[in-house]
């Protein structure tokens, strides 16, 4: 019976951790709209958690594109419609492998900065200082670099799926010899207002998810040095888990509002 006395003892973990987190949301959208407003703290957040990342997003966004096309071109080639490759990885990339691979990129390198540096902070007494000076931490803390992410991981995916879209057209035009004005007239025809407007909405939830419990596993960050490092390796893998669940319900609910 002790596999059972374990199983119990995770499920009571995962439902606290559940209610923990949504208190978590909660005092979030709470203190958003309370005095006063850190509008510089902000600003700062958003430069450093975006310009750090843009480089990581770039690069993987090339990548994909190069070897989306790469892989799929020969496929298309057998049964003679290369032409619709454009209009392929477009919609591909615009509607799913952008947001999500983007989103996943700033899980793994924003999350985990977030929680090792709200948890190296909570383990050296730098929040417990903050609240005796009569400085709300969470508002100066968590608020700012939520809301930091949830802004900027929408122009990162933008961002990402120009660069994707352009690394397809570099092997459109070396193996087939599309021209760049021909490529991009076929993919912005191919796009939709049913592909652009859900696909960048969603991100918007990436971004508050990966804030939220990356600054929750660090602000409530214990058990000393060793909790900063499972406070970000915890944040990445939680993160994760829950773009995939909140882009299955996007594209649920798009499938119902956008394909009638």
């Amino acid at each position: 019976m002790a596999w059972y006395g374990r199983l119990k003892t995770r499920k009571d973990t995962f439902l606290i951790e559940i209610g923990e987190l949504s208190f978590f949301t909660f005092r979030f959208f709470k203190d958003l709209f309370k005095y006063p407003f850190e509008f510089k703290e902000l600003a700062r957040q958003c430069y450093i958690l975006g310009n750090r990342s843009l480089v990581l997003v770039c690069i993987t966004g090339f990548i994909i594109g190069l070897v989306l096309t790469l892989q799929t071109r020969p496929t298309l080639m057998e049964f003679g419609a290369v032409s619709w490759m454009p209009s392929m990885v477009s919609i591909s990339i615009v509607r799913e492998i952008g947001p999500i691979i983007t989103a996943l990129v700033c899980a793994g390198r924003i999350g985990s900065g977030i929680g090792a540096e709200l948890g190296s902070m909570r383990v050296t007494e730098q929040i417990d200082a903050m609240e005796v000076s009569g400085t709300n931490p969470f508002k100066y803390l968590v608020v700012t670099r939520v809301l930091a992410i949830t802004l900027m991981l929408p122009l990162l995916v933008i961002i990402g799926d120009a660069v994707a879209l352009f690394g397809s057209f570099i092997v459109e035009n070396t193996k087939g010899n599309v021209s760049f004005t021909l490529y991009f007239n076929q993919v912005f025809d191919a796009i939709e207002f049913g592909d652009l407007m859900p696909a960048t909405i969603k991100t918007f939830f990436f971004g508050l998810a990966i804030g939220l419990v990356g600054c929750y596993k660090g602000y409530y960050c214990k058990k000393g040095t060793a909790g900063v490092g499972a406070a970000a390796n915890s944040a990445v893998v939680v993160a994760s888990l829950l773009l995939f669940v909140i882009d299955f319900i996007a594209v649920f609910i798009t499938d119902i509002f956008f394909d009638l």
